[in-house]
């Protein structure tokens, strides 16, 4: 029945009015294309010139190698085409704008995002190896090692659900959301009515939600309706019936943050499937974390610089931060909550999971919900293996994504030659996000491995260094194995031609999916 709501809403709603849009662009553009057919001669020559300047700036552009072989593609197959399109993803004057206004944000959030000289000399002092990478991410990312904070671990989003309800009715001062997805449900709906509560109460609600949504979840003017509750709320890149390719750089983080001394991250978005509530690929195994103390501020920091995109109004961020303890709490080790942009030109995201495969001593355990690797990451795992360490990756044996576990499936031969341990869950889908590493080492977040989150959307995540959290991430990543199968070498032999043909084709074109 509700997928049948779902349907007439994107028939009859604005969904439709936006894809019908978008095509009478496409069909404008293309009409164009056929219409310069008719002076092939006086045009060969000019795109000629223009597909060889645009192949040489595809080559020296600082990227993956699979992003430009998929770009060169359509530029050699179809070169006038495929030069435009390449020259109008280039000059999106809307992504610039975008980055610009972030870059404001985070020149405007730096005094606060600076690395205590104090913590990063006692990091260094427990590891110098690992102080090289906290120096990379102050730099380059602008979030800062975090000490006297306090990690719990959720192994399910029903676990996640729970505690987020408790925290949240003991909000005093504010409270800050930023969701992925949003779906009318248990989940959401029990949420909202805190949320409601709270506001009458008198605290401040930001609620930010992407703007992706518009497209079957949430009706258009949603925003309009949260805020007659009380609460403020903001969509991220609304959808519009508009070809840019800003729109496909989206808002995947979630964050929650109270008052300034709790923070949760993780897969967990506000929709019944992540709390098992509504079965849509069999069991739904989803992890989270929930932080108390300093490192929230990280966290705080992200959303406002997120949340101030749209407006130049001065935030008054003193008054949302955790103040820094003068007593130093050893036994909870470091926390380093970060952000990822697609808009600058360092992959954060990729360069931490690449840090640990490098100097992992024993092994690295990995769940995620994607596997479309590119040159560096696929590298990594390999080496990793083949050097004698164990790596572990959980993937879902219940897609979500038909065309991702095609993807997926065209890695397992070479990763499994290399030594690298592949598991599916069979209950159902994995959509968590963890690497774990030597008992010592973890990331939690929303970064999967996948182009998607590697390149184009909005991440976050926690690091994690020698806080006792990490042994019972082990402990559930331990306990969720039993619940996989092992795949071989003659389970990817035994796989279909048609399928295996299909997983290498996309391979070519994933980078731009």
């Amino acid at each position: 029945m509700r997928n049948v709501k779902r349907l007439k809403r994107i028939i009859y709603g604005r969904t439709m009015i936006v894809i019908t849009l978008l095509l009478v662009q496409i069909i404008i553009l293309l009409g164009v294309f056929v219409w310069l057919r008719k002076y092939t001669v006086l045009f060969y020559g000019g795109f000629s010139f223009i597909s060889v300047v645009v192949m040489i700036a595809i080559l020296n552009e600082k990227t993956d190698p699979s992003f430009q072989i998929s770009w060169l593609i359509p530029v050699l197959v179809i070169p006038i085409f495929g030069s435009l399109f390449y020259l109008f993803v280039q000059f999106q004057f809307g992504t610039k704008m975008i980055h610009y206004k972030l870059c404001q944000k985070i020149r405007e959030t730096a005094v606060y995002t600076k690395q205590r000289e104090e913590v990063f000399e006692r990091l260094k002092k427990e590891n110098e190896e690992l102080s090289h990478l906290v120096f990379y991410m102050n730099r380059y990312a602008g979030y800062p090692i975090q000490q006297n904070t306090k990690v719990k671990f959720f192994p399910l989003g029903e676990d996640k659900f729970e505690e987020m309800k408790i925290q949240l009715k003991k909000a005093k001062k504010f409270i800050f959301l930023e969701y992925f997805i949003i779906e009318h449900g248990i989940m959401l709906d029990s949420i909202l009515d805190i949320l409601e509560e709270k506001a009458k109460e008198g605290v401040e609600v930001r609620f930010l939600y992407d703007g992706m949504c518009t497209l079957a979840l949430m009706p258009y003017s949603y925003p309009k309706k949260i805020k007659k509750k009380g609460i403020q709320c903001k969509m991220f890149s609304p959808i519009k019936p508009l070809l840019s390719t800003h729109q496909n750089n989206r808002d995947h983080r979630k964050i929650l943050v109270i008052d300034g001394k709790v923070a949760f991250t993780g897969g967990v978005n506000l929709a019944d499937e992540y709390i098992n509530q509504k079965k849509r690929f069999g069991h739904w195994k989803d992890t989270a974390i929930m932080l108390t103390g300093e490192a929230v501020n990280n966290f705080t920091i992200m959303f406002l610089q997120m949340w101030n995109l749209d407006t130049q109004k001065k935030e008054e961020y003193e008054k949302y931060l955790f103040p820094y303890q003068k007593k130093v709490e050893t036994e909870l080790g470091f926390v380093l909550p970060y952000g990822d942009s697609p808009l600058d030109k360092e992959n954060v995201g990729e360069q931490v999971y690449l840090d640990l495969l490098q100097h992992a001593k024993h092994y690295v355990h990995i769940m995620t919900p994607y596997l479309i690797l590119d040159n560096r990451m696929l590298n990594a795992l390999k080496y990793a293996a083949k050097s004698g360490i164990e790596v572990v990756i959980i993937m879902p044996h219940i897609p979500d994504k038909k065309y991702a576990y095609l993807l997926a499936r065209s890695y397992y031969q070479e990763l499994l030659e290399a030594g690298v341990n592949i598991f599916e869950y069979t209950p159902g889908f994995v959509h968590a996000k963890e690497f774990i590493s030597d008992g010592e080492k973890a990331v939690v977040g929303t970064i999967n491995l996948d182009f998607r989150s590697l390149y184009l959307h909005f991440e976050c995540a926690a690091f994690l260094y020698q806080n006792p959290v990490i042994e019972k991430m082990e402990e559930d990543y331990q306990y969720t194995l039993q619940s996989c199968q092992r795949i071989t070498i003659e389970d990817c032999k035994r796989y279909g031609i048609l399928k295996k043909y299909t997983g290498q084709v996309l391979r070519i074109v994933a980078p731009l999916m």
